[in-house]
């Protein structure tokens, strides 16, 4: 007999006998019903329904009877294997209710226990991005959002950009499959900009914060998914100093009330005139003679792009450029987040290190 009551060493032309068949199914029965926990009805299942088992022996010995006994002999062995194979799973199924529920007493955690220790901490970047859109809704700005992924038309085409621009190819933009799709994840949050304008009448004043995706190398300084915030201004009679205006509140809002911008000519397709927009250097605030890593010794940073929007624009999203005129910015929030607080390497910012987070606490 085995430790579960199978017996393993009956002679083979024993094992077909009605009366052996149950009596290993009655032995079978017993051990499973005497099994407390799965461990334990692992073991009788290998005992009495594995391959060494009586029952097993019993199937295999069917080959070396007689051709007319076979029929007999395999329903006999079938009801029998079938009855034990039943009450294991039946058993087994018991057992594993129990050992749940004890697994729920033993690691039960009582969430009404106070921790001395905050285990977590929101992201600085999601902080940063609602510490922007309250400054744009002070001044009677709207929040805008719109989808990650984005038609080519309204992410290319509504923005000016030609069908032959650099931006459109495979190596900086990340198309969706199939191949011809028409879509793309979005390359900023433009796309926003001329979806609302398609969607309403000017004068419309609002700012897109969210998450961009770019085929760059993650280094110090660059990611591939990373988040921009961009503000659109489109009525009567809007000008460059408007823009001016808004850009010093904003990085003022940012960086300090001392904070000193400047405006340098650029072009982007989607705007015209347009400017990069440079911050003063914090480390060496544009002293002449001191050598700053920060600027390069130039005294100065470059922060994001703006400029009046571009009439092709305007058209395109069914605005009449005679009448209106409006102005767009872009910046983007992680290079806003390592100004604000010296952060040097783009790694601590999307590597989840709790520690990193923590330091901004609840609010920034």
């Amino acid at each position: 007999m085995s430790k579960h009551g199978a017996t393993t060493d009956a002679p083979d032309e024993n094992l077909l006998a009605p009366e052996s068949v149950e009596s290993a199914v009655a032995a079978a029965l017993a051990a499973i019903a005497g099994a407390s926990d799965l461990n334990e009805l692992k073991e009788v299942r290998l005992a009495h329904d594995g391959d060494r088992s009586p029952l097993a022996r019993a199937n295999q010995s069917i080959g070396r009877i007689e051709p007319s006994e076979r029929a007999a002999a395999g329903k006999l062995l079938g009801g029998a294997r079938g009855r034990v194979r039943a009450a294991i799973a039946a058993r087994n199924e018991v057992l594993q209710a129990e050992h749940d529920a004890q697994i729920l007493v033993e690691e039960t955690v009582d969430v009404t226990v106070t921790s001395g220790e905050i285990a977590g901490a929101r992201h600085p970047l999601q902080l940063l991005q609602e510490r922007i859109a309250d400054v744009f809704i002070a001044m009677g700005w709207e929040v805008a959002e719109g989808p990650e992924v984005e038609a080519e038309w309204f992410n290319f085409d509504a923005l000016n950009i030609a069908p032959d621009h650099p931006s459109r190819q495979m190596q900086d933009s990340f198309y969706v499959a199939p191949e011809g799709s028409g879509m793309v994840l979005r390359t900023q949050t433009s796309p926003v900009q001329a979806r609302t304008l398609l969607d309403r009448e000017p004068p419309v004043f609002i700012v897109c914060p969210g998450k961009v995706f770019r085929t760059d190398e993650l280094d110090a300084t660059h990611t591939p998914v990373f988040h921009q915030v961009e503000g659109l201004a489109v009525a009567e009679g809007l000008t460059m100093a408007h823009l001016k205006g808004t850009l010093d509140h904003f990085s003022r809002a940012m960086f300090g009330d001392d904070a000193v911008t400047r405006l340098r000519p650029s072009f982007f397709p989607f705007t015209e005139p347009s400017a990069e927009m440079d911050v003063r250097c914090f480390i060496c605030h544009g002293e002449a003679g001191v050598e700053c890593r920060t600027c390069g010794s130039t005294g100065w940073i470059e922060w994001g792009g703006c400029g009046m929007v571009h009439p092709n624009v305007l058209r395109a999203c069914g605005v009449d450029e005679t009448r209106f005129t409006g102005f767009a910015f872009g910046m983007g929030l992680e290079r806003t987040l390592m100004f604000r607080h010296g952060v040097a390497d783009m790694h601590d910012i999307v590597e989840g290190d709790i520690r990193f987070s923590q330091q901004f606490g609840m609010e920034i």
